[in-house]
């Protein structure tokens, strides 16, 4: 079974990279989806949770419709604009090395709109993306019963227009199929992935809330392999993972849980934080603030600005403020002149402050007399106990 999908899913030759030519995340994708291994992406909805699904040995993004739009606090329902959703894109796809599929749901209106998205997908280097048969703008797929789909022949030209505007021979065009989801049955949903795959989608995705994978693996063992099948297994997880490589799946997407996970953290450190009033208890339980950093990245820009910033040395002052001012008389009798107050303010505490306001931070005082009673934050002091018989500092 293995050799055949192997020869189901060999890469045409005009997709393989050059020779010693680092391929393109598009090229890395097409290789997991015709891979004759199941393979897994994760779901992310920014560029820090693209860095932790990459950290997290992943080899590919789901970058979720459902996600992003929450994580911008609207509705699955193409309420955010297409636009905004590739600013989301280009910080995730800047911010790792791993292909990213986008959720493009129904592709954001007809054949037009959609050439132009996936032109502005292949110039930030996204791998793919997946649509589907529905109806602009969306309903997500979990809302509701019966949803109408989009016209077969309306939707093979979508799929045909974005693979005519694609700039990179192997950027993945992914067609979601709602048949069964939507009530529809499995007859549709084959009619429609024949149809889809002859108007060029390089995989399918079938989709399901059933609780139980019998109609997913059902249309797996009726499609036969024909071109790669992604499944996202969010209702039915309870099916054990062999099932789905027994049948062929190519790949699979968990869909949407790095953001349930963050709801219910944010949620519960909220919660306690209103009610304890205090971080005793919880700063141990969340991530430190070094790990922060260091998936922003802040070490290579410590090594960056080592190699561009201009060197200059740190320059600091000092202060001889060690004799006691003899001729003040009892004005200096517990304290050095140095001490001594003008209008509210040390005389010291005066010079330390031109200093500060040149670029002098670094101020070291030579006390002597009465050391104990130079004491300004910020400064450093030196003790010359022989002040009064040397005439060294």
């Amino acid at each position: 079974m293995v050799s055949a999908l192997t020869a189901k899913r060999q890469s045409p030759a005009l997709d393989r990279p050059e020779q010693g030519r680092t391929p393109s995340k598009a090229a890395k994708l097409r290789d997991m989806l015709q891979s004759a291994d199941l393979r897994f992406i994760m779901e992310a909805h920014n560029g820090l949770s693209a860095k932790i699904v990459q950290e997290a040995g992943f080899e590919g993004i789901w970058a979720s419709g459902l996600s992003v739009s929450a994580a911008l606090g609207v509705r699955d329902s193409n309420e955010a604009s297409w636009t905004q959703i590739l600013e989301v894109l280009e910080f995730m796809a800047d911010a790792t090395s791993i292909p990213i599929l986008v959720d493009g749901d129904t592709g954001y209106g007809n054949f037009n709109n959609f050439r132009r998205l996936v032109q502005k997908l292949c110039q930030r280097g996204i791998a793919g993306v997946c649509i589907e048969d529905k109806l602009f703008p969306k309903t997500n797929s979990f809302l509701g019963s019966h949803q109408p789909l989009a016209d077969i022949d309306e939707f093979c030209g979508k799929i045909k227009a974005g693979k005519d505007s694609q700039t990179d021979a192997a950027f993945n065009i992914v067609a979601r199929i709602e048949a069964l989801i939507s009530g529809w049955g499995m007859d549709e949903a084959l009619r429609r992935a024949e149809a889809f795959h002859a108007a060029g989608a390089d995989a399918l995705v079938i989709h399901s809330k059933q609780s139980g994978a019998e109609e997913i693996l059902t249309f797996c063992r009726e499609w036969g392999n024909r071109s790669p099948v992604i499944v996202i297994p969010t209702t039915y997880y309870r099916t054990p993972t062999d099932r789905f490589r027994q049948v062929g799946v190519s790949t699979i997407i968990w869909a949407n849980h790095n953001l349930r996970i963050a709801i219910q953290g944010m949620r519960e450190v909220s919660r306690r934080l209103r009610q304890e009033e205090t971080l005793i208890d919880i700063e141990d339980t969340v991530a430190p603030l070094g790990d922060v950093f260091k998936l922003a990245g802040n070490a290579e820009l410590e090594q960056a600005e080592d190699r561009y910033l201009a060197k200059h040395k740190s320059a600091g002052a000092i202060l001889l403020a060690a004799t006691r001012g003899s001729a003040l008389g009892d004005l200096t009798r517990a304290k050095p002149k140095c001490m001594l107050d003008v209008r509210g303010t040390s005389i010291l505490q005066r010079h330390v402050a031109a200093l500060n306001n040149h670029g002098l931070s670094d101020v070291t005082v030579v006390t002597g007399y009465k050391a104990e009673a130079v004491n300004l934050p910020g400064i450093k002091t030196v003790l010359n106990d022989a002040y009064e018989t040397t005439g060294e500092a």
